[in-house]
């Protein structure tokens, strides 16, 4: 039988140089390298291959792109929900605004994407007293798996109220947003069992609520009302929405647009001031 020592055997690879991104980093293909490797250097490079694949397979499985909806969006000056919606199953406060601002604005694939809105800013200092907990400084993103995990252990969910929409305006202003097509808040509510409280900002997202859930009242910034989902007739027929019926509160809180004018540390009392109440 051959026998041989596997430092003997000289394996010839051609490899091309990929970043963390799986985006290609060379210009052209003159970035091909050859590279001559002993059995022992592959193996330790298909390892280390590997284990990135498995690091990062929970990230590349999670992105939380529609991609069928952006696939859409265009249609007839239609933009279609770009995101999927986040709703983890211990979910005790559902934020919902009215639409994504448009991607060039975005510094990741979340929800408040904008690096300058201080949504997650405002989280920072609520739970861990330091506004730029989730902000990457140095390369002006999000860190979008810190986030993402901590939404997922504190119970929080995101969507927007509208699933379509049409801007009048090449801005990220809720003015110039024309709804084509409302969200199901209810169908979004029976899948959060534990749910406690929905949170809105802007006005435009407020009023989608009010008339999605048949309040008759608006509520003020920095207020709160009973959300009435048993009165309705499709509700009664679904148990789970009746029992929340006693629980389930509406806030409406000030937006974390830095356009709003408040200044960050009082938004960050209301913030704080509403998450002592429900979580």
């Amino acid at each position: 039988m051959f026998k041989s020592s596997p430092s003997q055997f000289m394996t010839v690879i051609y490899s091309v140089n990929y970043d963390v991104t799986g985006k290609d980093t060379g210009k052209d293909t003159g970035n091909v390298t050859k590279q001559s490797l002993s059995s022992h250097q592959v193996v330790a490079k298909l390892s280390s291959s590997l284990n990135w694949l498995k690091a990062n397979r929970k990230n590349m499985n999670d992105s939380w792109l529609n991609t069928e909806h952006i696939n859409r969006s265009g249609e007839e000056g239609i933009e279609y929900h770009p995101l999927r919606p986040f709703l983890p199953e211990n979910a005790k406060v559902l934020f919902l605004g009215s639409f994504p601002p448009q991607r060039k604005r975005w510094c990741m694939d979340f929800y408040y994407p904008n690096f300058i809105n201080d949504h997650w800013r405002i989280e920072g200092e609520v739970f861990f007293g330091d506004k730029n907990h989730f902000v990457d400084t140095e390369h002006k993103r999000f860190k979008i798996d810190e986030i993402v995990a901590f939404c997922q252990e504190k119970g929080l969910a995101f969507y927007d109220t509208s699933t379509a929409i049409r801007r009048l305006q090449d801005n990220a202003s809720d003015k110039f947003l024309e709804v084509v097509e409302a969200t199901d808040i209810r169908a979004l509510v029976a899948r959060l069992p534990h749910l406690r409280a929905i949170v809105t900002t802007g006005e435009k997202a407020t009023k989608t609520i009010c008339a999605s859930l048949d309040i008759p009242e608006i509520p003020k910034v920095n207020t709160y009302l009973r959300v009435p989902l048993a009165q309705n007739s499709q509700s009664k027929k679904n148990s789970k929405l009746s029992t929340l019926n006693y629980q389930l509160s509406l806030y409406r809180l000030p937006s974390s647009s830095r356009a709003y004018p408040l200044a960050f540390d009082k938004k960050v009392a209301c913030y704080r001031e509403m998450y002592n109440h429900v979580i």
